[in-house]
């Protein structure tokens, strides 16, 4: 039974789109795959399904923005990188994902999750906190009224006694002791 009131768009949005059959297809390709071979193809796939859910949040982030560069890097472990120090991998059962961050102490977990919008989640309150990270080291905050320098003190000099008036003073007593002991020796000899 068809409505006659019921309308083209009405209909259109009742049929799954395109990118929802892709999205249920890569899951079920990814949830077939067993053999090791495969193993890192089905990461990509569902690295992409999570790309592909992430797509709105980063539509969202302002264009002049430049934190964040989504994308999937195919190496050894496949990674879906959010920003320089975090991004998205697999587990070892190659059906968990886990978002993690590196620092300077080693990675942490941030999310650990089988469902892509657990995920998401995580990413967008990360997304978020970023963001205001970044206004916060935007914000010029003003410089400090100081106080006018004070004059600073003239350095004094120390008082240095002559080198060498120490050194004749030195000589003249070092031969008066000289001749006095010549003269007590030979007044001893008479």
């Amino acid at each position: 039974m068809s409505d006659p009131h019921n309308t083209g768009s009405e209909a259109r949005e009742m049929r799954p789109t395109l990118r929802e059959a892709l999205r249920r297809a890569r899951i079920e390709a990814a949830d077939r795959t067993g053999v090791v071979v495969e193993l890192r193809d089905a990461e990509v796939a569902r690295l992409e399904i999570l790309n592909d859910a992430l797509d709105p949040l980063f539509a969202q982030v302002p264009d002049k923005v430049d934190l964040f560069d989504l994308g999937i890097s195919q190496g050894e472990t496949p990674r879906l990188w959010i920003d320089v120090v975090a991004h998205v991998l697999m587990g070892r059962d190659k059906r968990i994902y886990r978002f993690v961050q590196d620092t300077r102490f080693g990675r942490i977990v941030l999310a650990e999750s089988h469902d892509v919008a657990a995920i998401v989640d995580a990413v967008t309150d990360y997304v978020a906190r970023r963001l205001i990270e970044r206004e916060h080291a935007m914000v010029a905050t003003p410089l400090p009224v100081a106080e006018p320098p004070a004059r600073p003190p003239v350095p004094v000099a120390p008082k240095r006694r002559g080198g060498i008036g120490m050194f004749v003073f030195g000589f003249v007593m070092g031969a008066l002791a000289l001749f006095g002991l010549a003269l007590f020796a030979s007044l001893q000899n008479f």
